[in-house]
C-alpha cells in the first residue's frame, strides 16, 4: 500500500449520517452481549470502556463465517507461526517504513497478558518501571501486582494539549535507576499522539539509561490530521534493538473479543529468553482470532476510512460542546483514539466525577484514581458512536457538569 491509499480522516461525512456508523439503535445495543452495553442499566447510557459501538467491518465477519461454514475448527496449520507474522511485517513497512522482520514477531491473546510476558522476563521483583500517568489502568495494576516499582510520568495541561513530562521522564528514570519504560502512543486516555521530536527525546534517555522500552501501539491506526503515528522503533537501529512493539486489530476494527494480538521482539536477548519457554506456557492465540486479525489487515482500508472520519467528526462534536456548555472542564480535542479525556476539577462536584455524571446525567463513563492519582477529578468518554448517541451522551454530561460550574 502506498501512502496515498492509506486509510486517513476525511470531511466526507459531515452534515450527513454513515450507514453502519449512524444507524444504531440503542434498543439493540442494549440487546448485545458485550461488556459496553451488559453493564449498564436500562436508563444508562455507556461511553465507558474502550469498545466501539459500531459492527465489526463485514470483511471480518464474512471471513469469519466462511472460516466456520467449512466445518474445520481442529488444530491449525502453522509450523511456522501464524499468518500475522509476514503480514504484520508488510503492514509496518507500507504505512509506516519500518523494516519490522516478521521472524521476531510473536502471537499472543491479549495486550496486558504481553505486558506481563515481558516483564516477566525482562524485570524482577521490585524493579522500577516507568509509566505514563494517567494511564490504562491494567497497566498500572499489572505493576502493582508483579511488585513493580511504579515511576510515574505526568501528562500535563499546556495550550497544545496534553504532553508527556519529558523533563519527569528523565529525573524519574535516573533517580529510581527504572528498568522499563512502558510507552502508551498514541496514549490512552489522552488521546496525544507523540511526535517524532518527543520520541527522539524519549529514544535519548533510554539509550543514556539503558532502558526496555515496552510500546503498547495498538491504537497506532486511529490518528488524526495532521497527526501521524510513528512507531518507536522505527527511530533508529538502537531503538529498535531495544522496543518490543505491541500492536493488535482489535481497536482500529473493533474485534478485541477475538482475543488476538501480535508482539515483536527488538532486543535479541529478550526473544531468546522467550523462545526458551515451554512451548505452551503463555497460551496459543485462537484460529478465528487469526482468521479475523487477517482480515481485518488485509481487506478491511475501505471500512477503516470511513470509520475515521466518523471518529474526526464526533472528536469535533465533544470538542465544540465542551467549550460551548462546559467552559469549566478543561479538554483538549485528542490527537488519535476515540477516547476524550475531560478535567472537571474546577467543578464544585460532590462526588468523585464518574459517579456525578452517572447520577445525575445517567451516563457511565471512566475516570478517576482507577488511571493514576493524576486522574483523580477527570472522566474518560468514548465517542465512537452514532451522532444520536453522541449526542444524548454529551446532552446529560452537561447536564449533569453544567450546574456545578463556578
Amino acid at each position: 500500500m502506498n501512502a496515498a491509499d492509506r486509510p486517513g480522516p476525511s470531511t466526507a461525512v459531515v452534515g450527513r449520517e454513515v450507514p453502519g456508523f449512524d444507524d444504531l439503535d440503542p434498543d439493540r445495543l442494549r440487546q448485545r452481549p458485550g461488556v459496553k452495553w451488559a453493564r449498564v442499566g436500562p436508563d444508562v447510557l455507556p461511553a465507558w470502556v474502550a469498545d466501539m459501538d459500531f459492527p465489526a467491518p463485514a470483511v471480518v465477519r464474512d471471513a469469519l463465517r466462511a472460516y466456520v461454514d467449512q466445518g474445520d475448527l481442529g488444530y491449525p496449520d502453522w509450523p511456522d507461526g501464524t499468518p500475522l507474522r509476514p503480514l504484520f511485517a508488510r503492514r509496518m513497512a507500507d504505512r509506516h517504513g519500518w523494516d519490522a522482520a516478521a521472524s521476531r514477531v510473536r502471537e499472543q491473546s491479549d495486550l496486558i497478558q504481553s505486558v506481563q510476558i515481558v516483564l516477566h522476563l525482562a524485570t524482577a521483583p521490585g524493579d522500577a518501571v516507568a509509566v505514563q500517568t494517567p494511564n490504562y489502568p491494567p497497566f498500572l495494576a499489572t505493576l502493582d501486582t508483579m511488585d513493580r516499582k511504579t515511576v510515574a510520568v505526568p501528562t500535563t495541561d499546556t495550550d497544545a494539549g496534553w504532553r508527556m513530562d519529558l523533563a519527569a521522564l528523565a529525573d524519574g528514570v535516573a533517580r529510581h535507576g527504572c528498568k522499563a519504560l512502558l510507552l502508551v502512543n498514541p496514549h490512552n486516555p489522552t488521546g496525544h499522539v507523540l511526535t517524532r521530536d518527543e520520541l527522539q527525546e524519549i529514544a535519548a534517555i533510554a539509550r543514556r539509561h539503558d532502558l526496555l522500552v515496552v510500546s503498547d501501539e495498538i491504537h497506532a491506526e486511529l490518528t488524526h490530521a495532521p497527526h501521524r503515528h510513528i512507531p518507536f522503533a522505527s527511530l533508529s537501529p538502537d531503538a529498535a534493538a531495544r522496543t518490543v512493539t505491541l500492536t493488535s486489530a482489535s481497536k482500529a476494527f473493533n474485534v478485541a473479543g477475538l482475543r488476538c494480538m501480535v508482539t515483536h521482539y527488538g532486543p535479541d536477548r529478550l526473544l531468546a529468553l522467550r523462545d526458551a519457554q515451554p512451548p505452551e506456557l503463555y497460551g496459543a492465540v485462537p484460529v478465528l482470532g487469526v482468521v479475523g486479525t487477517e482480515a481485518a489487515w488485509r481487506h478491511g482500508d475501505d471500512w477503516q476510512r470511513t470509520l475515521l472520519a466518523v471518529l474526526d467528526r464526533n472528536r469535533h462534536r465533544v470538542r465544540d460542546t465542551v467549550a460551548a456548555r462546559l467552559p469549566a472542564v478543561r479538554h483538549h480535542m485528542p490527537e488519535g483514539t476515540y477516547l476524550a479525556w475531560l478535567d472537571a476539577g474546577r467543578l464544585a462536584l460532590p462526588k468523585a466525577p464518574v459517579e456525578t455524571v452517572l447520577e445525575r446525567g445517567a451516563v457511565r463513563l471512566e475516570g478517576g484514581d482507577w488511571f493514576g492519582a493524576s486522574g483523580s477529578t477527570c472522566l474518560r468518554l468514548n465517542f465512537a458512536t452514532s451522532a444520536r448517541i453522541l449526542d444524548e451522551v454529551l446532552d446529560r454530561v452537561v447536564a449533569a457538569l453544567a450546574p456545578l460550574q463556578p
